[in-house]
């Protein structure tokens, strides 16, 4: 490799920022910031709005208007039942870095995030808001991980970076039945080259009442291309009393059919746990985040892993699916018929394979 291509190589891996040991260095890359204040992150773009109380798309300017122009006029937005707003627009090469939101939403899993990169007509990321970040079953609950975290009073973060060459689009639906009053967002990102070999972030969300005659959650299936797996999860409603977690965690490979490469050894394994896991936790790459096991509920999970350090790569395709087996008196392996939701995020090249149909509001809401 010639001087001259370790300088262009460095210099990209300056721009994206993906790790720890680049904050000394110097880039060339412009950080860009999107919100309700600044929404097409325009450079000197932010807090431009005066205040105007008749203006519906001003809801906090009454707040401002002994300051004027420039003080917290526009900090959210309004998105009424049955309509899309638009996060970002965004023009050019470049990597979103980190995703921050805030929203009034009666309900999150009403609530449709999409993202779409460099013009491609199906989005590559496609989920509920609550499941993106990591909040089960609508319940909110603290949880602290390296790329998602949600912190009092429901601030949801996202920092898995997010390249696009072209273009990037994110947008989010209320396909609820009210209006959502408050969304605050923040998108901040930084133009910068893209190299070749990296690859696009994606997200799936899925949702299925698991069979006694298989019980199977498929997470993923029909990906097509190269990329790695690099997270999942995992929204559980228990259907049956007793323990649930004794399913393996199996990824089907590069033409896997009938048998895995990768096979787990069960749940709580998996989710860097043991024996049953007996209380929750929230670590940087592992958790069990939410348990509710109140007298007249049914027990409901969140769980996540994230396979930063250890990614599941595939070169031609993918398949992921979780087992849901409990124990019968006997000792034997009871099968379960359970409620399980599951987020699966991975990068792949473009183009990707056509998700599945995104499931009707009505099939949405939490048991």
């Amino acid at each position: 490799m010639s001087n001259d291509q370790k300088k262009e190589n460095i210099g990209t891996f300056r721009g994206l920022n993906l790790g720890l040991g680049t904050p000394p260095l110097i880039s060339n890359a412009r950080t860009r910031s999107l919100s309700a204040e600044n929404p097409t992150g325009e450079k000197g773009g932010g807090a431009k709005w005066s205040p105007d109380p008749n203006n519906p798309n001003l809801p906090h300017s009454l707040s401002a208007v002994d300051l004027g122009r420039g003080w917290k006029v526009r900090p959210f937005k309004r998105v009424p039942k049955g309509s899309v707003a638009t996060l970002a627009d965004i023009s050019g090469s470049g990597i979103i870095q980190h995703i921050w939101m805030g929203t009034d939403a009666p309900s999150y899993r009403q609530c449709i995030l999409r993202f779409y990169w460099d013009d491609e007509v199906a989005p590559s990321v496609e989920t509920p808001l609550s499941d993106f970040f990591a909040i089960g079953h609508d319940v909110y609950t603290k949880m602290s991980s390296l790329v998602v975290s949600v912190n009092p009073t429901k601030g949801m973060n996202c920092y898995w970076p997010m390249p696009f060459r072209k273009h990037c689009r994110m947008t989010f639906e209320n396909d609820g039945i009210a209006d959502v009053n408050v969304l605050a967002y923040q998108i901040t990102y930084a133009q910068s080259e893209i190299p070749e070999n990296v690859g696009y972030f994606h997200a799936q969300w899925r949702r299925s009442m698991i069979d006694r005659s298989r019980p199977e959650h498929v997470i993923l299936e029909s990906v097509r291309g190269q990329g790695h797996y690099v997270g999942t999860f995992l929204a559980w409603t228990q259907l049956s009393n007793g323990w649930w977690g004794e399913g393996e965690m199996k990824f089907f490979i590069d033409g896997d059919i009938e048998y895995p490469t990768i096979c787990g050894t069960g749940t709580e394994d998996y989710f860097g746990g043991a024996w049953g896991f007996g209380d929750t936790y929230s670590t940087p790459f592992q958790g069990y985040h939410l348990w509710i096991k109140e007298q007249g509920q049914v027990p409901r999970h969140s769980l996540y892993r994230w396979h930063i350090l250890d990614p599941i790569r595939f070169q031609s395709d993918l398949r992921v699916t979780i087992q849901a087996l409990g124990w019968w008196p006997s000792g034997r392996y009871q099968p379960l018929t359970d409620d399980i939701a599951s987020v699966a995020y991975w990068y792949q090249s473009e183009p990707h394979a056509e998700f599945t149909k995104f499931p009707l509001r009505d099939t949405r809401w939490p048991r």
